[in-house]
């Protein structure tokens, strides 16, 4: 992409749409896709370090007034500068608090799709990280009422935000025009501890110090992996506004350094999207969540994860299924020529360009429940069969000697069936028929039995015991030509209950796998929400030890007042937390 497009347009009607022409864009990009995507007050320069992660000078629009220029969602994509292979998809949302929508209710939906759609989430702030900087991050802690991980309701009717750290993106916080040292106590601390210590919770149970800890509580909660950058001033404040138009050797170097290292920290630490049970996300996966979320928005819903990841497994898999089967049908004409030689033949190449095709769908689809898709996927084999021109060619002219009146003589009858005798020899030695070769042949002699007895009546030279016995001796035949047939076809038939049993047996163990394979990757989401749930209980395990210690320190020594051990850097520690 040369520029970049808009990809979730803002209505005058405070409707959001998607735009068709980024969804096509997003189609056709194969690649796993990383997403960083920027939300924060209008004004902040959010646009601007996204052009910088995209390489570029000009891109999203940057303003010099007061008026927010970026409308909506808009979306650039580039290949990843670190990660070969991947996809970067870069998104730039409409400033909060901009007075001219009217809505409040946008902000909170532009901020959840932000969320939804992103591997990785930058906030991007002025100033210092204060109570006034995380009151306006309001719109995290609405996330509950905005987000649903599961379609089934819970117990209490309130989702379990603990899901959320399951498929959540990472945070970082940028802050800008920072202008403050990073010292405390006369130490010098790092952007993260900067941010850890504003995330602190406030003492007290009083519920104004609740309302104080809500957004903190919120982002400790959604997000257990968080970053912080500060950035200070770019430019002197008259070329501020024209960031665009200024190389690097105008900016301040604070600045540009401060710049770079945001972006290689993406860079180095890019993310691919990632659904519930391991499922990576492309171009296409990435537009059908796009849409999914913004339908879901527009007619009144909560976003859903879980909705969509089955709306996604539908499409993945309806294709999976189309592309495997396109797949085995072309094989089949690669490796066998048509019509076939022998039953036999033809499904030792289907046993073949079956198990290839269901490796493939295996290798796309995903939340195959019950085996919908799979089943679909069981290709019969056809029928190919002999074509009619094969007894068109060789019984034509007998059909044109009976129009002719060649039979209709005495002795016809036994010309007629020794005429027959001859051509159905000549008809076997015919190579490559088809495994319904000798059905057709049957179908067609039903289709002359007319005919034959036709010809037997007009045989009236024939003595009366010679036509019986002709008769007896053609029916005798018929009858072991029908036998023959009969024990043919059902020895077809074994083979062909045999080549079902072990595509049963392919698909069986191919679906053990894809089983094997989903069960890793729901534990292994499982085993981080529990590490994550176990560093937050290690933590107020020691807490509660310190504490017990420092009471027993008051007990032990006497002219240790109260007093004394609150101001005790331990205790402090402790009721602080």
């Amino acid at each position: 992409m040369q520029a970049p497009v808009c990809l979730v347009e803002n209505r005058s009607n405070h409707q959001l749409d998607v735009n068709p022409e980024a969804l096509e864009i997003l189609s056709k990009i194969t690649q796993p896709v990383v997403v960083v995507a920027i939300v924060g007050m209008y004004r902040t320069g959010k646009s601007y370090l996204m052009n910088k992660l995209a390489g570029q000078r000009k891109g999203f629009t940057l303003g010099s007034t007061i008026q927010s220029q970026t409308k909506g969602i808009w979306m650039w994509c580039i290949p990843h500068p670190s990660q070969p292979g991947y996809t970067l998809v870069l998104l730039d949302t409409e400033g909060l608090g901009d007075m001219e929508k009217g809505d409040s209710r946008h902000d909170s939906w532009i901020f959840s799709l932000a969320i939804l759609l992103s591997s990785i989430f930058v906030y991007n702030s002025k100033g210092v990280i204060d109570q006034y900087a995380l009151e306006k991050l309001q719109y995290v802690t609405e996330l509950t009422e905005r987000i649903r991980v599961s379609s089934q309701p819970s117990a209490n009717g309130v989702e379990d935000s603990k899901e959320f750290v399951s498929f959540f993106p990472d945070f970082l916080w940028a802050v800008r025009d920072f202008i403050l040292d990073l010292e405390l106590d006369g130490r010098h601390i790092s952007e993260d501890e900067y941010l850890e210590r504003a995330l602190k919770l406030q003492k007290g149970d009083h519920p104004d110090a609740q309302m104080l800890n809500l957004p903190r509580k919120c982002i400790r909660q959604f997000f257990p992996s968080r970053k912080c950058f500060t950035f200070s001033f770019p430019a002197p404040p008259k070329l501020v506004g024209h960031l665009d138009k200024l190389g690097e050797d105008h900016l301040y170097p604070d600045f540009v350094r401060q710049a770079n290292n945001f972006c290689t920290y993406i860079f180095q630490n890019s993310k691919i999207k990632t659904l519930q049970g391991g499922i990576l996300v492309n171009g296409p996966r990435l537009a059908t969540l796009v849409k999914t979320y913004v339908d879901t928005i527009r007619s009144g819903n909560v976003p859903c994860l879980e909705n969509a990841v089955l709306v996604l497994a539908q499409i993945e898999n309806a294709a999976a299924v189309k592309t495997a089967s396109t797949h085995y049908a072309t094989l089949m004409e690669q490796r066998v020529q048509l019509p076939t030689g022998t039953l036999l033949e033809l499904l030792e190449a289907h046993g073949l360009c079956e198990r290839e095709a269901l490796q493939l769908f295996m290798q796309r689809s995903f939340r195959d429940e019950k085996q919908k898709f799979q089943r679909e996927l069981a290709v019969p084999t056809r029928g190919w069969e002999m074509g009619r021109s094969t007894n068109q060619s060789i019984f034509r002219p007998q059909e044109m000697e009976v129009k002719r009146g060649l039979y209709s003589k005495p002795g016809g009858y036994q010309l007629f069936i020794q005429k027959r005798k001859e051509l159905e020899q000549e008809y076997s030695q015919v190579p490559r028929k088809g495994p319904q070769a000798d059905v057709c042949l049957q179908n067609y002699w039903k289709s002359q039995e007319v005919v034959a007895d036709s010809i037997l009546q007009l045989d009236q030279s024939l003595s009366q015991k010679d036509k019986e016995i002709e008769v007896e001796r053609a029916k005798s035949q018929a009858t072991m030509r029908e036998l023959r047939k009969m024990q043919q076809v059902q020895e077809k038939m074994q083979e062909l209950l045999e080549q079902q049993e072990k595509s049963y047996k392919e698909n069986w163990n191919q679906l053990m796998e894809k089983m094997k394979q989903d069960n890793k990757k729901l534990m292994e989401d499982q085993q981080r929400t529990l590490n994550f749930r176990l560093t937050v209980g290690s933590f107020i395990c020691n807490m509660g030890i310190h504490w017990l210690f420092s009471l027993s320190y008051l007990d032990c020594d006497p002219h240790v007042g109260s007093d004394d051990l609150v101001s005790t850097p331990v205790l402090s520690t402790v009721l602080d937390t």
